[in-house]
């Protein structure tokens, strides 16, 4: 005899609002005036959850950057990204958001944030939001 089992997960997902962006700390560019420079910043053990199942969303941020006055520090960039581990956020408000939150700390001349999460379903996802001065 075969059943069809639906199940559900009991969890509920922490609310983007949950996510500071103050612990973000910039440090100053001290080749601002002489140099520019691009960086790439790589987060490939990223982890948020899905909105609408509460399980977990795998993926890599990719952050790419050229500052203008200010850098990221990044170990406030590595608590910043761990506060979206337990947030229920589709993958294209999660790339925005961490565009929109890094772009106002840092205000660089420009900057972009990819998220190439893992395949569910045979499905993956690759978001990139942009930003320029």
């Amino acid at each position: 005899m075969t059943t069809n089992k639906t199940y559900q997960v009991n969890y509920t997902a922490l609310t983007p609002d949950t996510v500071k962006k103050d612990v973000l700390e910039a440090i100053d560019y001290a080749y601002a005036s002489t140099r520019s420079i691009d960086i790439t910043i790589r987060q490939p053990e990223f982890t948020s959850v899905c909105p609408m199942t509460g399980l977990p969303d795998y993926g890599c941020i990719t952050v790419i950057y050229r500052p203008d006055q200010s850098i990221v520090e990044l170990k406030s960039l590595k608590y910043y990204f761990l506060q979206y581990r337990n947030v229920g956020m589709f993958y294209e408000h999660v790339v925005n958001r961490i565009l929109d939150d890094l772009a106002d700390v840092l205000r660089p001349l420009s900057m972009e944030v990819i998220g190439e999460f893992t395949s569910r379903g045979g499905i993956s996802s690759c978001a990139r939001a942009v930003y320029v001065k």
